[in-house]
């Protein structure tokens, strides 16, 4: 990984230097998207999820997402990222006892090319997630520049044009499952040819398919945001696809917070933001989206309380429903909790 020595996600003198109060404090929030982890050194587990959530906003829910965590060191390979939804289970069921929000959902991990064997996947996933399995993210992300990435995506190229993958997108819809994409800007065609050809299947676009700011993209990013909101506007007119807003605070969209003095305060997160945010909203409409903390990734640039105070300060003149929409009502509807 690029500059993987400067990235840290346990930051708490650096995150204690702005300090915020907590900007609409009633506002229920569903995190739709956060990953939980067993790194030596650097776990990320449901007492660090509930620090987080329990930081000031009132989080009472959240979806778990893939992120090849806990698999199974044994059994045939195309069953052993059940070990993920097996070890997000557990710590679910502990959640349900305790005071902070609850893990309502999760999205596992499936080889969607696998034909034949994909339902036997998808059953282990239903049967150990303990009513808790939503759906499958087989990411899309494809680095052409993985040296200069913190987080280079090892996908094939093409496989959104795979016939075999595409089928696999199509069972997911077919029981009932949505399906789940994290990508470069570069691919946002191939994402929505792929939407296209499943359009009874929901599908979600993670991180507003990752902008990328480093590396050779460090002096597009004007020419980038241009082609991109053409981009974000196409993918909209798919009735299928919901957009989750977040994860821009990742070090590889460029923005250069994970090495600062300090982290950004909420209006300086608003101010960088503001136009991706509004620009996917304006064409999604509320009802397709649904603010992510992406946690804790983006936790390497950001606090929560921050970054939360930032999504409610750039829909503050939106209306109460649009806002419910945003922050709990689409995630509860989307991923059936």
């Amino acid at each position: 990984m690029a500059d993987s020595g400067s990235l840290t996600f346990d930051r708490p003198d650096w995150h204690a230097q702005v300090d915020e109060e907590v900007v609409d404090p009633d506002l229920e929030i569903i995190d739709p998207h956060h990953h939980l982890w067993q790194i030596p050194g650097a776990d990320y587990l449901l007492e660090n999820l509930w620090a987080d959530t329990g930081s000031g906003h009132r989080v009472v829910k959240t979806v778990f997402v893939e992120c090849h965590a806990s698999y199974r060191d044994y059994g045939p390979d195309h069953l052993r990222p059940v070990g993920e939804t097996e070890f997000v289970a557990g710590l679910a069921a502990d959640s349900n006892e305790g005071p902070g929000a609850r893990i309502a959902g999760i999205v596992a991990y499936a080889d969607l090319r696998l034909g034949d064997r994909l339902p036997e996947v998808l059953d282990a996933h239903v049967e150990t997630g303990r009513g808790l399995f939503r759906g499958i993210r087989h990411a899309l992300s494809h680095a052409t520049h993985p040296e200069v990435l913190a987080f280079p995506g090892g996908a094939p190229a093409g496989l959104s044009s795979d016939e075999a993958f595409r089928d696999g997108v199509r069972m997911l819809g077919r029981l009932g499952h949505t399906y789940e994409s994290w990508h470069y800007h570069e691919q946002m065609p191939d994402f929505i040819d792929l939407a296209r050809s499943a359009p009874d299947t929901t599908i979600i676009l993670d991180h507003f398919g990752t902008p990328l700011g480093v590396g050779p993209w460090a002096t597009q990013r004007d020419e980038i945001f241009e082609q991109w909101k053409v981009d974000i506007a196409e993918a909209a007119r798919c009735p299928n696809v919901v957009a989750k807003l977040g994860g821009l605070a990742m070090p590889d969209n460029g923005y250069g917070w994970h090495l600062a003095d300090r982290p950004p305060t909420s209006d300086e997160v608003v101010s960088a933001h503001r136009a991706h945010y509004l620009h996917t909203i304006d064409h999604f409409g509320p009802e397709r989206c649904m603010f992510e903390s992406n946690f804790p990734v983006d936790r390497v640039s950001v606090s929560y309380r921050v970054l939360f105070n930032a999504f409610k300060k750039m829909v503050a003149d939106f209306s109460t429903d649009d806002r419910a929409a945003m922050f709990s009502g689409t995630a509860e509807r989307v991923y059936r909790l």
